[in-house]
């Protein structure tokens, strides 16, 4: 199955300034990579300082539901943090951009965001539009799973071959 590649940030474009250009953003994309290790690993740090901080308050070793949604949203913090790097990886090694990718992981913050809320501090406005925008990810993520899932599944146009054609 032939696929159309469309490649955001092409090294080998005719014109000089342009090509220059693209090698920019491409290291500043890899800089945001380095930054985004960085803060994986302060998230971590914070991670650790939280679950210390809670474990180590009276009652020692014993956490309430507050604390538990704490620790929650700062491992969550990370997950998003490493769902955003494997985006930036996938972005330099392919120069496209991970459409899907970049839909699961803003699933994955707007989860975040639904699993730590205080629903009893929010008025029903927030809470319909946060529905909203999860029911628009999550149905922008099911058509690009149905859509791919359709494009493998596609017979091959007449006159491509799948591989090499073996002489007689």
């Amino acid at each position: 199955m032939k696929r159309d590649s469309h490649i955001e940030l092409p090294l080998n474009e005719p014109d000089p300034i342009i090509r220059w250009s693209h090698y920019a953003i491409r290291f500043a994309v890899k800089l945001l990579a380095i930054l985004m290790v960085i803060v994986i690993f302060f998230g971590i740090g914070d991670v650790v300082y939280v679950l210390y901080q809670r474990l180590t308050a009276p009652p020692v070793f014993l956490l309430n539901i507050s604390d538990i949604f704490e620790s929650f949203a700062a491992f969550l913090a990370v997950l998003v943090a490493i769902e955003i790097f494997v985006n930036i990886r996938i972005y330099l090694s392919s120069a496209e951009i991970p459409v899907k990718l970049v839909l699961a992981t803003a699933l994955m913050a707007v989860a975040r965001k639904v699993i730590v809320l205080d629903f009893d501090k929010l008025d029903a406005l927030e809470v319909l539009s946060l529905a909203a925008v999860v029911l628009a990810l999550g149905v922008t993520y099911g058509f690009m799973v149905l859509s791919e899932r359709s494009r493998r599944d596609e017979p091959e146009a007449e006159g491509e071959s799948a591989g090499p054609v073996e002489p007689h």
